[in-house]
């Protein structure tokens, strides 16, 4: 740490160290600068971005087909299954198809979709809301969001901008 210098002294200082002036934070007050070597950094930051795309689990989503006469017993089967996909971190697409006279009683589908949401509340987030497209009712669902709350930048009110040195 070099404390808070002008601008000018801190590119002055890393031009003479043969490094780069590297601003860190810029929307901090005063802004946070780093004196590196920036293009070993650039090849750092790379090879790191490239292990965590190599370490990231993908997810994929898997679908859940539902008819309007579909007992409860199927539905608690059916229900067990999503569980268990949503357990691994997957999305599950639930629809629900209606075949030849239930087209005429739609709302029969509907509610069967919304009573397996309801059975499911609190287990998962509803990443698509329940829609109809053509002969098919569908919605989409994911696991249930971690929140997770950033911590504040903490503001420095001295005139300048803080450096370090990597």
């Amino acid at each position: 740490m070099l404390g808070v210098m002008a601008t000018r002294d801190a590119q002055r200082l890393a031009e003479s160290r043969g490094l780069d002036l590297v601003e860190i934070t810029p929307n901090a007050v005063p802004p946070v600068c780093k004196i590196m070597d920036y293009g070993k950094f650039k090849y750092e930051q790379s090879i790191r971005e490239k292990q965590q795309r190599k370490a990231q689990k993908q997810t994929q989503v898997k679908e859940i087909k539902f008819h309007p006469g579909t007992d409860i017993g199927d539905i608690n089967h059916k229900l067990r299954q999503i569980r268990e996909f949503l357990s691994e971190g997957n999305k599950v697409r639930l629809s629900l198809q209606f075949r030849g006279r239930e087209n005429a009683h739609r709302d029969i589908g509907e509610d069967k979709i919304s009573e397996v949401l309801e059975l499911l509340k609190g287990e998962c987030f509803v990443e698509q809301a329940p829609k109809t497209d053509g002969r098919v009712h569908f919605c989409l669902i994911g696991p249930p969001r971690k929140n997770a709350s950033k911590p504040a930048a903490q503001a420095n009110p001295a005139g300048g901008i803080r450096i370090s040195v990597s």
